[in-house]
């Protein structure tokens, strides 16, 4: 496929805080450290060495969860994060039932991608591109269900607690529903045996979904991490009793969102008094300090300032970080050069710099994963077929069809020509009104803009009826545009990766890996 790129303010997706950070608005300056440029990276990784963390812990969890993948690529990464010379770049998502959305993929491969970039600038280094997998995270209505054709596949579940920690034992229908719908294509049977080999063979959802992006994705020599656990937790226990007892994350970034608010910044998130969840089997609970204790809410556990601090010593794992403190503790354990996310991740780690300040963690480039439309043939013949390009579609879709029949028309369906001279003849109206009689201007004046709102009302029904003549043309753009934009939003928000990969196989990861460059900052459209 070809690949056409255009700037991510002209698609109407973007928020202006994301490209004013692109573009390195000043305003922007104080909360972040580095431009994400691969000039950087050289300063970056000399800071990050004087930010060492305890490689063989990280190393040590890693092996484990990977004793049932075989040896590869990934293998040799993983034994190469003991040497100090090796560092990470990382992306991290939730468990997304069959990787979700496009953009889970984009971001995968701009992460690997962006290891393989900042290696090949810098010698003597070693770059492993890592997915954190958000284990920890309880929003199961987001992670259970992804579409494919329009057909929306769901995992229906009671579930409770860390979405990392669900039984798959469940899943078998929405495999049936699946593989039904893949059909006996070698790509369909392919794709049905890697949900299956995943999903039905792996006991938990975390161990499910490292098995499905490995898969997909291991060769490429990604790594992928589960930091639901007690030994790599225990590196960041320090942090953890710190800002649970003295709320230091929830004073830093609500003065960060004022400054931010100031510069008419987006907010993303915003800090609560205590950033941490308790959790346990099928338990998530926020801890709440009330009454002299640390409250778990909807439970019967609390404890007191002395009992919270050797809790957190004796089950660290016990205790797991919301959307504010969670880079924080992915920088205690990962040595990251560079964290790759969405438009609205790179804004809430803006919220969080001062709080990394304050805990002397280190804070890394944030870099923009690619974003992507995708033209199928059957799309792209019909687009031609108008005379319209791909990118013509980040255009209002009445805009558009705006656009289409002045370009087919061969008459003229403006009114600019005779309201000129419309316009020239209310100023001599109003000038005999002066001289006969000022008063008389009011009355001029008001018949004037009636009368241009009849025109105005004229014209609409010109193009109203122009349009009628292109009646087919216009509903063919129409449903181009809805089939490429789903509910009005970008395709990557909405479609699952599959039926790309049904048509083209590897093909279509091997094309994206070709073709994203994680620091251009360009929108990719494919066709």
């Amino acid at each position: 496929m070809d690949c056409t790129q255009i700037n991510y303010s002209t698609t109407g997706f973007f928020s202006k805080t994301l490209t004013d950070y692109l573009s390195n608005s000043p305003a922007l300056s104080k909360f972040y450290k580095y431009q994400p440029h691969i000039t950087s990276f050289q300063q970056v990784i000399a800071d990050r060495t004087k930010s060492p963390i305890n490689r063989k812990v990280l190393v040590d969890m890693l092996k484990l969860q990977y004793q049932s993948l075989g040896s590869g690529i990934w293998t040799e990464n993983i034994d190469a994060l003991l040497n100090a010379n090796t560092y990470t770049v990382t992306t991290g998502h939730q468990l997304c039932l069959g990787t979700g959305p496009l953009y889970f993929i984009y971001k995968i491969i701009t992460t690997i991608n962006l290891a393989k970039e900042i290696e090949m600038a810098n010698t003597g280094i070693k770059v492993v591109p890592v997915y954190w997998m958000a284990t920890e995270d309880h929003d199961f209505e987001e992670i259970n269900h992804f579409s494919i054709f329009s057909k929306k596949l769901t995992w229906e579940l009671e579930a409770k607690g860390a979405t990392g920690r669900l039984s798959t034992e469940t899943l078998s229908s929405v495999y049936d529903e699946l593989k039904t719908i893949l059909g006996d294509s070698e790509q369909g049977q392919k794709l049905a045996s890697l949900f299956e080999k995943s999903y039905l063979k792996h006991g938990n959802l975390a161990d499910a979904t490292r098995a499905f992006v490995h898969e997909l994705f291991g060769e490429y020599g990604l790594v992928v991490i589960d930091a639901d656990n007690r030994e790599l937790k225990r590196e960041f226990a320090s942090v953890m009793k710190k800002d649970i007892t003295e709320q230091h994350s929830f004073k830093l970034v609500n003065e960060t969102i004022k400054q931010l608010e100031e510069v008419g910044a987006n907010v993303q998130v915003k800090p609560r008094e205590i950033n941490f969840f308790y959790l346990d089997d099928q338990l998530r609970e926020r801890i709440v300090f009330e009454n002299g204790k640390y409250t778990v809410l909807n439970t019967n556990i609390n404890f007191t300032q002395e009992e919270l601090e050797g809790e957190i010593d004796n089950h660290p794992e016990k205790f797991s970080p919301n959307v504010i403190m969670r880079p924080l503790y992915e920088e205690c354990i990962l040595p990251n050069l560079a964290y790759i996310g969405g438009g609205a991740e790179v804004n809430y780690w803006m919220e969080l710099k001062s709080t990394f300040d304050f805990y002397k963690i280190f804070f890394p480039v944030l870099v923009l994963r690619n974003s992507a439309l995708v033209v199928d043939e059957a799309s792209k013949k019909k687009l031609q077929h108008l005379n319209l390009d791909a990118k013509n579609l980040f255009t209002d879709t009445n805009k558009l069809v705006d656009f289409f029949v002045k370009q087919q028309s061969t008459n003229e369906l403006n009114l600019d020509v005779e309201v000129q001279k419309i316009e020239k003849a209310f100023t001599q109206i109003a000038l005999k009104a002066q001289n006969i009689d000022p008063t008389l201007l009011g009355s001029v004046e008001a018949e004037k803009t009636k009368f241009f709102n009849s025109l105005k009302g004229l014209e609409s029904k010109l193009s109203k009826a122009e349009k009628k003549k292109f009646e087919q043309q216009t509903n063919q753009i129409v449903k181009v545009k809805e089939k490429l934009f789903p509910n009005g939003s970008l395709q990557e928000r909405s479609d699952n990766f599959m039926p790309f990969y049904l048509k083209q196989g590897n093909c279509f990861i091997d094309m994206l890996h070709q073709k994203f460059d994680p620091l251009e900052f360009k929108f990719s459209i494919f066709e």
